[in-house]
C-alpha cells in the first residue's frame, strides 16, 4: 500500500494503535470507517491537510472508508465556491473520499431526534437570551441554576418546537436545549444548545429550514449516521466528548462511533484562522485565497509546492496528544527534497548582466549539451545555445571582488555551468560608476567545463544567449509575516506583514521553457524552484518563485 493511500510511513502513533486494538479485537465487525468534516465557510489551509492526511490515512491503511462531509449547519457563512474548493484540495492532496456527504443531508432525520429527545424529557425550549442565559449557567467554581422552562411539558415543549420550526418566532428569541445537569463541573454539560432560529438561505437548502442544529448536536449524529468508526478531532474538543456520548446513549443509538482528540498542526509564521484568512482576502492584502503567500493547500499548490511533500511533512509533523508549533523551515525542508527529485533544471538570470565574448565569433551560435535533472537519469537531457553575447547575474561579478568571493571579476577566470572557461577582461561602467557590460574572453579548450591544461577555477556561474533567451515576469514570493507568531500578545496580526513578500522583476530564461505550462515546477539552477503561474499567456510566462534552494529565512532572523 503506497504512502499517497495511507498517509503514513508504517509506524504507528497513538491513533493508529487505538485503531489496531479496537479492530483485532473485532469492534464494529472489524469495520473502519473515519471521516473528513470541514465547514464549507472558507478555503482548506495546511493545517487541514493533517487531518486530511489522518482521516482518509487511516482508513486506507486499515482497508476502511473515508467520507468527506461538508458540515453546513451556518449557512450565513457557507458557499458552494468553498464546496467545490474543498472537493478540489482534498483530491489534489492525493485522496478519493468513499462518500461525499452534507450535514444538510440529515436535517430532517436531525429534527426527527429533537422531538425524541423531547419526547424523552431530555430537551426543551429556552426563551432566555444569551445575556439573560448567563444568569444561570453558573461558572467554573459555581454550578448553574435551573432556568424558567426547564420543567415545562413534554407536549408544550414539541408545540413551542414545532413553532420555532414554522418561523412563529424572530430569531435569538428561542432555542432548543438538551436536559443534561446545570450542576455539571463540565460547563459544556450546562444544558447546551442544540437548535436555533436562523433565518439565513442555505446554498443547498433555499429557504427551507429556519432552524438550525448546532454543531455539537449535528456532529455525533452524522457520524452515527454514516457508520463512522473512528471519529478524529483535535484537541479543543476534548471537552466536547462527554456530550457526544451522551447524545448517542441519551438516544439509544445502537452504533456509537469513538471521538478521539490529537494536537492541531500550529506552524511558524502563518496564521491558520478562517476569520482572519477571510480578512486578508476581503481587504485585499493578498490577491485571493489562492495567492501563492496564503497557508491554503490552493495557495500552496499555485506557489508550486508538491502535494506529495505536503503528505511527507505531515508524516513527519506526526499524530500525539501535545500542542506545539512547527517550524516552517520543515515544510520548506520537504519541499526542496521533492523537488530535488522531480523538478527539471534550467537557467534563468534574474538580475542580468551582459556579458560580451570579445573571441566568440559575431553571430554564431553553438549548442551545449545540459543535464535535465542529476538526480533522475532517466529525465534526460537538452540543448543550449552558446553565443557571443550573454546574460549573467548581476551578483556573479563583483568590481572589486571580497576575500572568499571566488565568482567573475577583472582578471578572473570562472567555469559556465555546461560550457566554457571565461575571463573578465574589461568591465565597462556608465556615467554612475554602475557596471552595465562585461567584456570576457573565452578558452575553446575547456568546453564541457574542465582545461586539457588541468589548470582549476573555484567559480562556476550560470547563463542565458542573449539572442535567444526569453524575458518572464518572475514572482519572488516571500513568507507573508515578518514575525514567528503573528497575532500573538494581543498584537494587530495586520501589522506584521512583510512588506517584502512579494517583488516582481523581469528575467532572462531558457527558450526550452516557453513551453512550460501553468503548474511545471522546475529548478531555477543555483536559485530556486519555481511554477508556472495561471496568470501566464503564451509568450508571456509568469514564474512564482517555490522556494529558495537554502533557507535564506534563518540567516535574516
Amino acid at each position: 500500500m503506497s504512502d499517497i493511500e495511507t498517509g503514513n510511513s508504517g509506524s504507528r502513533d497513538f491513533i493508529r494503535e487505538i485503531v489496531a486494538e479496537e479492530v483485532a479485537a473485532g469492534k464494529h465487525g472489524g469495520r473502519v470507517v473515519t471521516r473528513f468534516p470541514p465547514e464549507p465557510n472558507g478555503y482548506l489551509h495546511i493545517g487541514h491537510a493533517k487531518a486530511i492526511c489522518l482521516d482518509f490515512g487511516v482508513a486506507a491503511e486499515f482497508g476502511g472508508e473515508c467520507n468527506l462531509r461538508m458540515d453546513d449547519t451556518n449557512p450565513a457563512k457557507e458557499e458552494t465556491e468553498y464546496v467545490e474548493a474543498i472537493i478540489r484540495d482534498v483530491r489534489w492532496l492525493g485522496f478519493e473520499p468513499t462518500r461525499i456527504c452534507y450535514a444538510s443531508d440529515y436535517f430532517d432525520r436531525m429534527y426527527e431526534c429533537a422531538e425524541e429527545l423531547i419526547r424523552r424529557g431530555r430537551a426543551y425550549v429556552c426563551d432566555l437570551s444569551p445575556e439573560e442565559w448567563k444568569n444561570y449557567l453558573g461558572t467554573l467554581s459555581e454550578p448553574g441554576r435551573e432556568p424558567p422552562g426547564r420543567q415545562r411539558s413534554v407536549e408544550e415543549n414539541l408545540d413551542l418546537f414545532r413553532r420555532m420550526r414554522a418561523g412563529e418566532f424572530a430569531d435569538g428569541s428561542r432555542v432548543l436545549r438538551a436536559r443534561i445537569d446545570m450542576a455539571s463541573p463540565n460547563i459544556n454539560l450546562r444544558d447546551p444548545v442544540i437548535y436555533r432560529i436562523r433565518r439565513a438561505h442555505h446554498f443547498r437548502h433555499g429557504d427551507k429550514w429556519c432552524i438550525y442544529p448546532m454543531y455539537d448536536f449535528a456532529h455525533p449524529l452524522e457520524d452515527a449516521f454514516e457508520g463512522v468508526t473512528h471519529s478524529f478531532c483535535t484537541l479543543e474538543f476534548e471537552i466536547h466528548r462527554p456530550f457526544y456520548d451522551w447524545l448517542l446513549e441519551a438516544l439509544d443509538y445502537p452504533h456509537r462511533p469513538r471521538q478521539i482528540e490529537f494536537s492541531r498542526l500550529n506552524l511558524t509564521g502563518v496564521v491558520m484562522s478562517k476569520r482572519k484568512l477571510l480578512q486578508l482576502v476581503r481587504e485585499h492584502h493578498v490577491s485571493g485565497w489562492d495567492d501563492p503567500r496564503m497557508p491554503t493547500l490552493s495557495g500552496l499548490r499555485r506557489r508550486g509546492i508538491p502535494a506529495a511533500a505536503i503528505r511527507n511533512f505531515c508524516r513527519q509533523v506526526g499524530v500525539t496528544k501535545f500542542d506545539g508549533i512547527t517550524d516552517m523551515a520543515l515544510l520548506e525542508h520537504c519541499v526542496r527534497e521533492e523537488l530535488n527529485a522531480t523538478a527539471p533544471r534550467f537557467l534563468a538570470v534574474l538580475d542580468p548582466l551582459k556579458v560580451t565574448i570579445v573571441n566568440y565569433p559575431e553571430g554564431g551560435v553553438e549548442p551545449l549539451d545540459a543535464v535535465n535533472n542529476p538526480e533522475d537519469p532517466a529525465a534526460g537531457g537538452r540543448k543550449l545555445d552558446f553565443g557571443r553575447e550573454l546574460w549573467i547575474e548581476r551578483s556573479d561579478f563583483m568590481l572589486e571582488p571580497v576575500k572568499g568571493y571566488f565568482r567573475l571579476a577583472p582578471g578572473r577566470e570562472v567555469r559556465l555551468r555546461y560550457g566554457y572557461y571565461i575571463k573578465c577582461e574589461e568591465a565597462v561602467l556608465d556615467d554612475g560608476g554602475r557596471v552595465v557590460e562585461l567584456k570576457c574572453s573565452f578558452d575553446p579548450a575547456t568546453r564541457g567545463g574542465s582545461s586539457p591544461d588541468g589548470r582549476k577555477v573555484k567559480g562556476t556561474i550560470h547563463w542565458v544567449n542573449a539572442a535567444t533567451a526569453l524575458s518572464a515576469e518572475v514572482r519572488l514570493y516571500d513568507r507573508l509575516f515578518a514575525v514567528d507568531a503573528p497575532g500573538a500578545d494581543g498584537a494587530d496580526f495586520l501589522t506584521q506583514l512583510n512588506p517584502d513578500s512579494l517583488r516582481r522583476i523581469t528575467a532572462f530564461i531558457e527558450p526550452a521553457l516557453a513551453e512550460s505550462r501553468p503548474g511545471d515546477t522546475v529548478q531555477f539552477e543555483r536559485n530556486g524552484y519555481y511554477t508556472v503561474d495561471p496568470d501566464s499567456e503564451p509568450g508571456r510566462p509568469v514564474f512564482n518563485r517555490t522556494v529558495t534552494l537554502k533557507d535564506s529565512w534563518s540567516r535574516k532572523a
